[in-house]
């Protein structure tokens, strides 16, 4: 705005104040009645877009075969193995009670799985267990010798020292999964209720996929119903403590209810739907909105206390910050647009709804905010010598010691960043939830002493109708499973051909000899009609054979594994294939792969947004300073505190996920705005002919203040994050508040002595 603009628009919020007010309560009123339209949803596909090509690969595997949605119970007696009349009975009441859970399809366990063996000439095939209370030592003997020895069983529906039995449920959910996850969910827990009742000497462990969205869903509502008020009451506290005016802070209060209510509701009208990556929006908005009006509420009481009438003050703050504070909105909001070259929807409606919320504060910053002040009755303590003392003294110890600070803090940039190679950009969705939530202890114990939870899935192509029993099929399929089960990363691997190895041996009279593969097509074709014809209904196999019996499906459970482990996994599997057996099979798929390409491909793009965000506020910011050097030199001190936040991270912890992505599009948007107004008042003092000390002596100041107070509520608001059980916000609340503190050191110690050096 020019001066003459600035003048009307006063004396405009001056003379209607009244009306303005009126006019922000309606439209805010129009726009919050939006919430009643928010949908949510917990569906893990949500984070990805219908294009992915992993996700199409994988959504193809389930087409062919079933869905994998699963849920897996371990039962785990507290004393001694699973193999005691009362373990079993207590796994065969699971598993028959597990067949009643809604939209279950098939249940495997340790005491259903379908043992086949040969009577005379005939194939016999039936359950592994029935009856486990009346079982004899001898039949207990017996089943603890077929399940440890069964490549199919062990390590999978039973632990290979015996200890652990697990209970596998699969699940075809309706459109709506978020409800039937939630009664699953409710129905597993009773379920589970009643089975420690009574066997009060079993433990039961719950996880699966299945459940993963009904926790999620618990652990953002966690965060809702108890970060948020929290996060509020804190930005409250640290604002009164700061600004040490009650009314002001009233009116801060009061412009934030407004910019999240607004936000909220445009989230209903727009119909953006709420997930686990971008439940967050409230809080984020809630920190960053405030910086706008602490600047101006503190020049407000700054010019009271210096001899100003309230309307004058008034008057004055926003003649001094309506350019800042548009300059600042836009870089915030550039910051948060460039979520939109991110490859997962939900953070792109981060990215969009933040920046609404950013542009309604502004909005409300400016029109609310001054009209609240000027009705409200606002005093202030007159100015005496020593006011000013603090920042005084801190604009003069930087000029007098510029250099020192220079290379000191280019010494300690340099040091922190070298925790920057340390850092692996990896994902796991295994690890989204912190050890508070019982899923996530259920899910350790199952990979500790069950199995894994992780799988690369596999089609493998026979290349025509039938020819899953081609003997040359057969084998290459074979060697290909037993390549994988000597990786070190592997817990077990289920396949058919073990099926057909033990069908062979139980046609040979269950002579060890024969098992393996049959050596005849057209007899192996006969020995699977016979086992699809023996099995118990529900126990077919559907789900590791096609319709046409073209293709069979083969499942390699991980062990725990970042997600690029897992993509070197499946790159090594792919290069046994192209020298091994070309054409039997293309990339992996699986839940835990659609995760580990997305966590890679969202970082890079999420960085490509974040450089053409840093070059779009780079000529903004030398268009609005008029000098290249300048415009160069207010890029440092935002460039190198998110570099130092990472070095430390890397030291401390290493791994960084989708939360290390979306913090470098945020930080960047979200530090510059401090750079900017000291940059703006430095340049004001400059044009009324101060040196560049005396101009830097001058910000101190007159924004010093201002600028503490923001940082202090921008770090303190998101450090609530931090007690979150969900990891992205944990992450995210961590890396973002020492990101916006080395910004203020940046800031007061760092760019001074650069403006000093390069603007003599």
């Amino acid at each position: 705005m020019t001066s003459v603009s600035l003048d009307r628009y006063t004396a405009f919020m001056l003379r209607y104040r009244w009306q303005v007010l009126a006019s922000a309560v309606a439209a805010v009123v129009v726009l919050t009645t939006g919430t009643h339209f928010i949908t949510v949803s917990n569906d893990w596909r949500d984070n990805f877009d219908e294009s992915d090509p992993q996700l199409v690969a994988f959504d193809a595997l389930e087409d062919t075969y079933t869905a994998t949605n699963t849920a897996v119970i371990a039962v785990a007696p507290k004393r001694g193995p699973v193999f005691t009349r009362e373990a079993l009975e207590a796994v065969e009441e699971l598993t028959e009670a597990a067949w009643r859970v809604p939209w279950s399809t098939r249940v495997d366990s340790l005491t259903n799985y379908s043992h086949s063996e040969a009577v005379g000439d005939d194939l016999k095939v039936e359950r592994l267990v029935d009856g486990a209370g009346s079982l004899g030592d001898d039949d207990l003997a017996r089943i603890k010798r077929i399940a440890l020895s069964e490549i199919s069983v062990a390590g999978r529906l039973v632990s290979r020292d015996g200890r652990v039995a697990g209970v596998v449920i699969s699940f075809a959910l309706p459109d709506d999964s978020d409800a039937a996850a939630a009664e699953i969910s409710g129905y597993l827990r009773g379920l589970l209720d009643g089975a420690r009742a009574d066997h009060p000497d079993i433990a039961y462990r719950l996880t699966g996929d299945v459940l993963l969205n009904r926790v999620m869903t618990e652990a953002i509502d966690d965060d809702m119903r108890i970060l948020a008020p929290a996060a509020f009451a804190v930005i409250v506290a640290v604002a009164a403590v700061l600004l040490r005016s009650l009314l002001g802070t009233l009116a801060l209060v009061a412009v934030l209810g407004f910019v999240i209510g607004s936000t909220m509701g445009m989230i209903g009208w727009t119909g953006a739907v709420l997930n686990a990556a971008n439940s967050g929006v409230p809080i984020i908005i809630m920190t960053l909105a405030i910086a706008h009006s602490v600047h101006i509420i503190t020049t407000v009481t700054s010019g009271m206390g210096q001899g100003l009438d309230r309307d004058a003050a008034v008057v004055e703050s926003l003649r001094d910050n309506a350019w800042p504070v548009f300059l600042t909105t836009a870089t915030t909001v550039i910051g948060f647009l460039s979520l939109n070259f991110s490859d997962s929807p939900p953070f792109r409606v981060l990215g969009n709804l933040v920046s609404f919320g950013m542009l309604a504060a502004y909005v409300y910053s400016m029109t609310l905010l001054p009209a609240l002040l000027f009705v409200l009755p606002l005093r202030a303590r007159p100015a005496r010598a020593g006011d000013s003392t603090f920042f005084d003294r801190l604009g003069a110890f930087v000029v007098a010691r510029r250099t020192l600070l220079l290379w000191s803090m280019a010494a300690v940039a340099v040091a922190l960043t070298t925790g920057l190679p340390r850092i692996e950009l990896t994902d796991n969705w295994l690890k989204y939830l912190n050890k508070r939530y019982e899923f996530r202890r259920d899910t350790d114990f199952v990979i500790e002493n069950l199995t894994g939870v992780e799988t690369l899935e596999y089609s493998l192509n026979a290349g025509r109708d039938g020819g899953i029993t081609d003997p040359d099929y057969l084998r290459k399929v074979d060697a290909f499973a037993g390549w994988y089960r000597a990786q070190p990363e592997v817990a077990h691997v289920q396949v058919f051909t073990d099926i057909m190895k033990r069908l062979n041996k139980n046609m040979h009279g269950d002579d060890p000899a024969f098992y393996r593969l049959p050596e005849d097509a057209e007899l192996a074709a006969q020995y699977l009609l016979l086992y699809e014809l023996s099995v118990p209904v529900g126990m077919d196999l559907n789900n590791r054979i096609d319709v046409a019996k073209s293709a069979t499906r083969m499942t390699v459970t991980m062990r725990p594994l970042s997600s690029e482990q897992q993509r070197k996994l499946d790159a090594r599997g792919q290069e046994w294939l192209h020298a091994n057996a070309p054409g039997l099979a293309r990339k992996a798929s699986g839940t835990s792969l659609v995760f580990a390409h997305m966590a890679i491909r969202n970082t890079l793009s999420m960085l490509w947004g974040t450089f053409s965000a840093v070059v779009l506020i780079a000529l903004l910011l030398t268009g609005i300073f008029r000098s290249v050097r300048l415009g160069l030199v207010s890029l440092v001190p935002n460039l190198i505190p998110a570099a130092m936040a990472f070095g430390v991270w890397g030291y401390l912890y290493g791994e960084v996920g989708n939360a290390g992505s979306l913090v470098t599009a945020i930080s960047f948007g979200i530090v510059v705005d401090d750079t900017i107004h000291f940059m703006s008042r430095y340049l004001k003092a400059r044009r009324e002919g101060l040196s560049a000390s005396g101009a830097v002596c001058a910000a101190f100041r007159v924004v010093g203040r201002a600028l503490f107070t923001t940082t202090m509520i921008l770090g303190l608001g998101f450090v609530v994050f931090t007690t979150s059980g969900f990891v992205i916000s944990w992450m995210l609340g961590l890396l973002l508040a020492l990101t916006i503190g080395f910004a203020l050191l940046a800031d007061f110690l760092l760019l001074p002595p650069l403006l000093m050096a390069v603007d003599p």
